[in-house]
């Protein structure tokens, strides 16, 4: 079995231990004599598998009591939606535009309420992120909405707005679990699985119980209200069952390493290699404002767009797979989430030097 390096920015890496273990018990979980794909969601063992999942996870974010932790479907996109129908009150919120998912949300948003957009870093491709400690916060916002990690351009808020008292909501997808987070100065994160912990299909929220509000549109779909996932446990319908199984597995796989702590020193650890070699390079640079770097998406490029393809083509040779950059960037980028090992990136900064030096006239 020859595995690859895969840098995809999502769906991506799963831990290998996590995948064997997975594989292992495939055809019969725990003397079961079933796979957790056959199993009734409404079983004593699949209540198990769940009750488990948030457990671990709320062990991983220290996450406070007056929180709900539910396990949804849609993607972190259906958030968009789901959102403001759940949390408008005057019809006001706020928006940072940091990026192509931010956009797409406040886009979203603004069929339900006015959307303020109080900053933007779209002036320069999203290459920052804009200062965030004087902002014009709309007195009546009902939220300010930001997206923690951007994985399309690869930046990352290093500290939160400042939003004068009002609720912050985060997407996290793409660097929940990354490292440690004060869960209390939110009052709602979401993360699509797909990135950081587990398969595609399967989304987290974490929402402060004074946000699960009864008197909302009484139009609102039941499958896109708070309160009906949280009042049934996250099974109003049939969970993504398989999805939370595997993202259960991944979070005892960071239990076991020492947790958010640890697994973020291994993260630095790995982007200070690819960024130091990207600050020293002749050949190949990096994309973002230095301050704004993501420790998940490291995007770069090298000296001409036909030098660019054929990287990405002798890395996919080399068993260095889904380095092009996305199509609105161009260029490269190498996801190195928490379940790309260290030789991981080791060995892509050789095969970059090697690429250098072959390449160089």
């Amino acid at each position: 079995m020859k595995r690859i390096y895969n840098f995809s920015a999502g769906p991506a890496i799963l831990p290998e231990e996590v995948l064997k273990e997975a594989a292992n018990e495939m055809l019969d979980y725990k003397d079961s004599g079933m796979s957790v794909m056959e199993m009734s969601h409404r079983s004593k063992i699949f209540q198990q598998i769940i009750d488990e999942a948030e457990q671990d996870l709320r062990k991983l974010m220290h996450i406070p009591d007056n929180y709900k932790v539910l396990f949804l479907q849609g993607g972190a996109t259906l958030q968009f939606s789901m959102i403001p129908m759940n949390l408008v009150k005057n019809g006001v919120a706020d928006y940072i535009i940091t990026g192509h998912w931010a956009k797409k949300a406040a886009e979203e948003a603004s069929k339900y309420l006015k959307v303020n957009e109080i900053a933007s870093s779209e002036d320069k491709v999203f290459s920052y992120i804009p200062d965030v400690k004087n902002l014009n916060i709309s007195n009546d916002a009902d939220y300010v909405f930001m997206c923690d990690n951007n994985t399309i351009y690869g930046t990352k808020y290093h500290e939160l707005p400042d939003t004068k008292g009002k609720i912050l909501i985060s997407d996290a997808s793409s660097c929940i679990l990354s490292e440690p987070v004060d869960v209390s100065k939110y009052g709602m994160i979401f993360a699509g699985a797909q990135k950081n912990v587990g398969p595609a299909g399967t989304v987290i929220v974490i929402i402060r119980e004074d946000l699960i509000r009864k008197d909302i549109d009484p139009k609102t779909p039941l499958m896109l209200r708070y309160d009906i996932h949280a009042e049934n446990g996250s099974m109003y319908n049939t969970p993504p069952t398989y999805g939370i199984y595997l993202c259960g597995k991944v979070f005892k796989w960071l239990l076991n390493m020492g947790g958010l702590e640890a697994i973020h020193k291994k993260n630095v650890e790995k982007a200070n290699l690819l960024y130091d070699y990207l600050d020293h390079s002749k050949m190949f640079s990096g994309t973002v404002d230095k301050k704004s770097r993501s420790l998940m998406n490291v995007c770069f490029r090298s000296i001409s767009a036909e030098l660019d393809e054929k990287f990405i083509k002798e890395a996919k040779q080399q068993g260095f797979d889904n380095l092009k950059g996305h199509r609105t960037t161009g260029g490269m980028r190498a996801s190195i989430y928490n379940a790309m090992p260290m030789a991981g990136v080791v060995a892509l900064v050789d095969f970059m030097k090697q690429f250098e030096k072959n390449h160089s006239h």
